[in-house]
């Protein structure tokens, strides 16, 4: 128990809940960081982790990201994310998520759940039935809907806020893309890409997923290990975290780093600054990933999509702002875009102490 306390003490989470139903199979693991902005909003991520310790381990760093997105982003919203340990394809059911959607109304709005990796709007209206702290439900039941299209434009923005940075022109005509992971927000975003003139290089582990870039993009397909190595402008993460490591690192030849995917960097201190070291441009994962989360506050906060769309496009600007940070500061992109979050949250901490008669 000493140990779980010590992971929760180091980047200072509120709440952990683990939640375990024999009849449904359910085995859950519910993060919440921080709720100083407001409740902890962050998706639900199913996986069959091969160990209770890693999906704990995988919980506390998405949770404590979902904290920076929202600030960096400007949400009223604080931090949370929950796993669900297992396969989807295998267990996931009515039954297993209505016990899930319990546990999260258990917790009275402290966190809100959405859809993830492995999870989708199927099981968030099923969750729905047992609470209404759930985003990102069927938009036939009052819900924003599919996310996914408003995470890839806010990335699609993100690239170009990158290539302008470079090069001082965000046209993608001609530009290079190596997307991995062609799921609904790969898909979306290399649709992006290609429109605006993009040449794309995909990876997925889904055949059926690389098949239809490559008939509806024109994209070239390429194994997994040899994406990395490509001679590249953009290098777009799209999957699983952790791509960027020791292992891949000295193999990148792209100038840009600039994809969806939570946690790209296995080590955020030691490869962000062996990538400033490079003169490889990165891009915070969740600051250039914000869209599906600006896009399932408006459940909360109003707005609408066509609000949804507008502020997801606010990622360019926030992105020139951390690279201008980082430059001005000598600093790596990743401490620049923790400083701009760490500052919005001091703020508004230091108003609800004050409010409080704690100085």
């Amino acid at each position: 128990m000493s140990d779980i306390f010590t992971q929760m003490s180091l980047d200072n989470h509120e709440q952990v809940v683990f939640c375990n139903d024999k009849n449904s199979g359910l085995k859950a693991i519910i993060a919440v960081h921080n709720t100083i902005l407001g409740p902890s909003l962050g998706g639900c991520r199913m996986y069959p982790y091969a160990s209770e310790a890693e999906a704990m381990t995988d919980v506390l760093r998405l949770s404590k990201g979902m904290t920076y997105k929202a600030a960096v982003a400007g949400l009223n919203l604080g931090g949370g994310k929950s796993v669900i340990i297992g396969d989807p394809k295998k267990i996931a059911n009515e039954g297993l998520f209505r016990t899930f959607g319990r546990f999260v109304n258990s917790l009275n709005g402290k966190y809100i759940t959405a859809e993830d990796v492995g999870t989708n709007v199927r099981f968030m209206e099923w969750v729905s039935y047992e609470t209404k702290h759930v985003t990102g439900i069927p938009i036939c039941f009052g819900g924003s809907g599919d996310p996914s299209p408003f995470t890839a434009h806010g990335t699609f923005c993100g690239i170009k806020s990158a290539i302008k940075k470079l090069k001082n022109s965000d046209s993608l005509d001609g530009v290079k893309v190596a997307v991995e992971g062609i799921g609904n927000v790969g898909y979306h975003l290399c649709k992006e890409l290609h429109e605006n003139g993009a040449k794309l290089y995909v990876s997925d582990i889904d055949q059926a997923a690389i098949n239809r870039a490559v008939e509806e993009f024109n994209a070239i397909a390429v194994k997994c290990e040899e994406l990395y190595s490509l001679d590249v402008d953009v290098y777009a993460p799209c999957a699983l975290g952790a791509t960027v490591n020791d292992k891949t690192l000295p193999q990148l030849k792209c100038a840009i780093i600039a994809g969806a995917a939570n946690n790209q960097l296995k080590d955020e201190t030691k490869h962000a600054a062996e990538l400033q070291k490079r003169g490889i441009l990165y891009a915070p994962d969740y600051v250039i990933n914000a869209g599906g989360l600006i896009n399932v506050y408006t459940e909360i906060g109003g707005g609408g999509k066509d609000y949804a769309w507008n502020k997801s496009e606010e990622i360019y600007n926030t992105l020139l702002e951390i690279y201008n940070l980082a430059e001005k500061e000598n600093i790596t992109t990743a401490a620049a875009a923790n400083k701009l979050a760490e500052k919005r949250i001091a703020s508004v901490a230091l108003t609800k102490n004050i409010y409080r008669g704690k100085k």
